[in-house]
């Protein structure tokens, strides 16, 4: 295999393959330079996976070997590996990998510096551990779904970014890491329960922290930052497209109210007995002009005013295309690597098809 460069350069990862947040931690970790083998049952056997639409992305920066664990010289292929590698990411049920016999278990008695993520919606322990779900069933009992929406309304159905891939992707890395490092330091290896229960109730933190002292109340669409505030919220334009808008504070929020030619106005931002009122008026002249007028005419201020994109239009953005936010391969845009480091930053490398053999010479 190719070494790779980069700020986990060296590192070397397995990943049972599976959709959610562990293609996605593993996308992460092979761009910042991990050395990363997907392990996949052979192609006849996952033919049709609606997953694989996603693989041309979610797969890139690292190989691919393919391995029936239920049949035991590819178990013991597997655990070949595990002796020679750094950590492994999952995201079956609790129990699953232990009925393959390469659970943690048997992968730490190889290798007793072993870091073994597990990455599931409910935990690994707990009434609901052996019960199906998704994202949205996870974000339901967090408070965050709940957090969400129009005051009297039914909660939205969110993109999975919250659950799958904010509470699940970036703990599963967060844990990861953060347990090669001990073993690092110690020699001993470890088991990571990353769920994404658990980490959506960490990113609720910061409203947990503000409702026992009325800062936030427990009501979709009547705090600050869930669209009731009329100055953080999206508003539709004359050609029926939308702007975000933002200004929390007050010098952006006079430069907003300038903007709109509605400096005649004395808004008390912090009146929420006036918030209905201000937000029809700002409703109503946003749609005195299309959605790119807005933003041509808000590009250079404070006002936190700034078009709502499109899929298709984001990769085109002045600031993205300066920043190289999005990169093409293949004729598709995809995100390229982040977050940037000043020294050693990430690379994006073609998937590809290895061996077991050659794998364990690479590693060897």
């Amino acid at each position: 295999m190719t070494k790779k460069s980069g700020p986990l350069a060296g590192v070397r990862l397995l990943e049972i393959d599976a959709i959610g947040p562990v293609p996605l931690a593993a996308m992460l970790l092979a761009d910042m330079g991990a050395e990363i083998v997907r392990i996949a049952r052979p192609p006849s056997a996952t033919a049709g996976d609606w997953d694989d639409v996603g693989g041309d992305i979610l797969h890139r920066s690292r190989a691919v070997a393919y391995l029936d664990l239920k049949q035991e010289a590819d178990r013991e292929q597997l655990l070949a590996l595990v002796e020679r590698a750094d950590g492994l990411i999952e995201g079956y049920r609790p129990g699953v990998m232990e009925r393959l016999g390469v659970g943690p278990d048997a992968c730490l008695a190889r290798n007793p510096r072993f870091v073994f993520g597990r990455m599931t919606g409910w935990g690994q322990s707990g009434p609901l551990a052996l019960r199906a779900g998704h994202d949205i069933n996870y974000l339901s009992i967090t408070g965050a779904l709940h957090a969400m929406g129009e005051k009297q309304g039914t909660p939205p159905v969110p993109l999975n970014l919250v659950g799958d891939y904010g509470g699940g992707a970036m703990f599963l890395i967060f844990g990861l890491l953060s347990a090669l490092l001990a073993a690092q330091r110690t020699g001993r290896g470890q088991v990571v329960d990353a769920c994404i229960t658990d980490g959506v109730a960490s990113l609720m933190s910061l409203f947990y922290a503000w409702q026992p002292k009325g800062l936030w109340e427990d009501a979709p669409g009547s705090n600050l930052l869930d669209g009731a505030a009329p100055f953080y919220r999206c508003y539709e334009c004359a050609d029926g497209r939308h702007v975000a808008v933002g200004c929390l504070e007050p010098k952006f929020f006079a430069q907003m109210v300038e903007g709109l030619g509605l400096s005649d106005r004395r808004y008390d931002q912090n009146d929420r007995k006036g918030w209905p009122a201000m937000q029809a008026e700002l409703a109503a002249a946003f749609l005195k002009k299309n959605r790119d007028e807005w933003a041509a005419l808000f590009a250079a201020s404070d006002a936190c005013v700034t078009p709502v994109l499109s899929m298709e239009e984001a990769p085109r953005h002045a600031h993205n295309e300066a920043r190289g936010t999005f990169i093409q391969r293949d004729g598709i845009a995809q995100p390229a690597p982040a977050p940037r480091l000043s020294l050693d930053t990430g690379t994006i490398g073609e998937p590809s098809v290895a061996t077991v053999a050659d794998l364990i010479a690479a590693w060897s």
